[in-house]
């Protein structure tokens, strides 16, 4: 069996990066924030588990925070924003598109592009769960899942 890849996906962590949202991302090769960190500790811890790539959500004042992001990583092409703005997806060709903002966690597959919506690891709004994802690559397939956080 071919090994898989493993992508960690957070957003919306508005400044807090929660002890269960670190437990439920180790073993990953490489992780996504998509947006509205809120704190520059935020990134660097999150790299101590992966290489991390971040960009900006409406809330972020970090202006080293790109808006897009377009990773290639096992061979798929990863397209992050925050969804805040427009953005012309096609004319990145991506095979996930990664985007943040509204908090509600989904996950679509919209012909050949895997959507996903990680949700919000930080503070809990109104009654929504507090998640984050994690893609698996095998094969050249990408799939997802949302995994809630148990806190209060």
């Amino acid at each position: 069996m071919e090994p898989s890849f493993e992508i960690g996906v957070i957003s919306d962590t508005h400044g807090r990066l929660r002890a269960e949202a670190i437990i439920a991302l180790e073993g990953c090769d490489v992780i996504f924030h998509a947006g509205d960190v809120c704190d520059p500790l935020i990134i660097p811890q999150l790299a101590e588990l992966a290489p991390c790539h971040a960009v900006a959500g409406n809330c972020d004042d970090d202006d080293s925070l790109p808006l897009t992001s377009l990773q290639v990583v096992a061979g798929l092409r990863v397209l992050v924003h925050h969804g805040h703005l427009r953005v012309d997806e096609a004319a990145f060709r991506p095979d996930i598109v990664i985007t943040g903002h509204t908090h509600v966690p989904k996950i679509e597959q919209d012909g050949p592009v895997l959507r996903l919506n990680p949700g919000s690891a930080g503070p809990r709004r109104f009654n929504l769960p507090v998640t984050l994802a994690r893609i698996t690559v095998r094969q050249g397939r990408a799939s997802a899942r949302l995994i809630s956080l148990d806190v209060p």
